[in-house]
């Protein structure tokens, strides 16, 4: 697939968000940094801030417990520079920030130091050396959540075709009350089932990421669907999403 003709665009941290887990997040996260990397050749890093560590996982092979003990949270708790944890991925211009089970302990930590903007203020580092910073959030509301929706420029937000999805993305949209943009993304979209169909007629404007056997096969291949199955409807689809996002960005 050629490269997207983007014009450059100033720095911006994307957030890939949700309140409920099981909804795609994680293979949103990868497929657009690897689109980001790829498609528009920006440099780009992937900060995975979820303990379950799947994105680390699917970049790289490896599910955190390998690191040093508390590797992940070492940033937040004891200052360690964010750029000495970075590892560089398989793909051109495509770096990783690790996730491990220490993150499990970060909304306690963001608690205790009491320093609403910490997160903000370590990607400003960062931006320095990427164009692209997108993260791979944790699941809910909380004091994690809460840092991300201060430090990003966009949240992107996957939600399944289901009343209690788009339940939980209005609740998402009244916490952040207009002060970040916002992005929903229909997930793991099946057009067969009756309640998909409804709710893609009630918000037409979305974009639309497929359930495909060629999605779930990434966890196998450990890899983004770009870089094995670019023609497909999976793998179009990541590629017009981040060209909408591209678009907002430069907006």
């Amino acid at each position: 697939m050629p490269a997207l003709r983007i014009e450059r665009a100033c720095v911006a941290t994307i957030a890939i968000y949700s309140l409920k887990g099981g909804v795609g997040k994680t293979t949103l996260a990868v497929n657009l940094a690897w689109c980001a990397a790829t498609l528009s050749s920006r440099r780009t890093l992937l900060w995975d801030l979820d303990p379950q560590a799947a994105s680390s996982f699917l970049l790289t092979g490896h599910d955190g417990k390998e690191r040093a003990k508390d590797q992940a949270q070492s940033i937040f708790s004891r200052d360690v520079e964010p750029a000495k944890l970075v590892h560089h991925t398989a793909i051109d211009r495509l770096d990783l920030i690790g996730a491990d089970a220490s993150l499990r302990g970060l909304d306690l930590l963001f608690h205790e130091i009491d320093k609403k903007k910490r997160l903000q203020k370590l990607l400003t580092g960062l931006r320095k050396s990427y164009d692209r910073i997108l993260l791979d959030c944790p699941p809910g509301l909380t004091e994690t959540s809460d840092q991300v929706m201060r430090a990003a420029d966009l949240i992107v937000v996957p939600v399944i075709p289901s009343p209690l999805s788009e339940r939980a993305f209005a609740e998402i949209v009244r916490h952040l009350g207009g002060k970040v943009p916002v992005m929903p993304v229909h997930s793991m979209v099946d057009r067969r089932r009756k309640l998909h169909a409804e709710a893609l007629a009630r918000h037409p404007d979305w974009p639309v990421i497929p359930m495909a056997s060629v999605v779930e096969s990434m966890a196998a291949r450990r890899a983004p669907v770009g870089a094995f199955a670019s023609r497909t409807a999976g793998g179009q689809a990541f590629a017009q999403l981040w060209q909408a996002i591209e678009r907002r960005l430069a907006r």
